[in-house]
């Protein structure tokens, strides 16, 4: 994927077909590329819909507003993209370590063989949008708390065989969801996917039962109307 939205090549005159949903499709996949590349606020209508050879009319029918297309993005495509990526196979590893470490090690190869880092997909619109806009934040938490889901339910189902007895389920969903957000942060910033496997090999490496939960702080600061 280059770092600019690909543009279609212009041919002779073709006989109009209506294909509603390739058209729909069509501009997703170029929107998805360009917030990809770009970022949401940097990609401009004007811009995608030249990348996608529509009309404003044709585009504007499948997606009234710039939002509207963001959210059918984060949910039709960033959704699914992390259902193939994480959901999937850590659904069909045979224990959940197995699937977390399988991840970080083919995204890691996969990057290293692509020989640039443009970061996780929902990570950069999280960034991006989880502030300017409530519904934005919305859809990107729901995909975010799938993830964990996912991820906690298969540590239950390695309780439920024998193992993982004394692994919290969803703080270790938690950690590696959040270790591999932000090694994908690091290695874009970088532009080296090595960071993948230094966050994986300490998440590997740290302890299999949680760790201790930290004793509640006495209130220092008196509220008001408290002696």
């Amino acid at each position: 994927m280059s770092a600019e939205i690909a543009q279609v090549p212009k041919g002779p005159p073709r006989k109009r077909i209506n294909d509603p949903e390739g058209l729909s499709n069509k501009v997703l996949d170029v929107a998805e590329a360009s917030f990809q590349a770009r970022g949401y606020n940097a990609s401009s209508l004007a811009d995608l819909m030249a990348a996608a050879g529509v009309t404003g009319g044709a585009l504007h029918h499948h997606f009234p507003t710039k939002k509207a297309l963001a959210l059918a993005v984060i949910e039709e495509r960033v959704a699914a993209a992390l259902e193939e990526t994480w959901i999937g196979p850590v659904r069909a590893a045979d224990t959940a370590r197995e699937g977390v470490r399988a991840v970080f090690e083919a995204v890691a190869a996969e990057l290293e063989q692509q020989g640039f880092v443009r970061g996780c997909p929902l990570n950069n619109l999280a960034h991006e949008l989880s502030l300017a806009d409530s519904d934005f934040r919305a859809a990107l938490a729901r995909i975010f708390a799938e993830w964990r889901q996912a991820i906690a339910d298969k540590i239950r189902a390695d309780q439920q065989a024998g193992r993982e007895q004394g692994t919290d389920p969803e703080r270790f969903a938690a950690l590696a969801v959040a270790a591999y957000s932000g090694a994908m942060s690091m290695a874009k910033t970088a532009q080296d996917a090595s960071v993948l496997r230094d966050c994986l090999a300490e998440l590997e490496g740290s302890p299999t039962p949680p760790f201790p939960r930290a004793k509640r702080r006495r209130r220092i600061l008196l509220r008001p109307g408290k002696p």
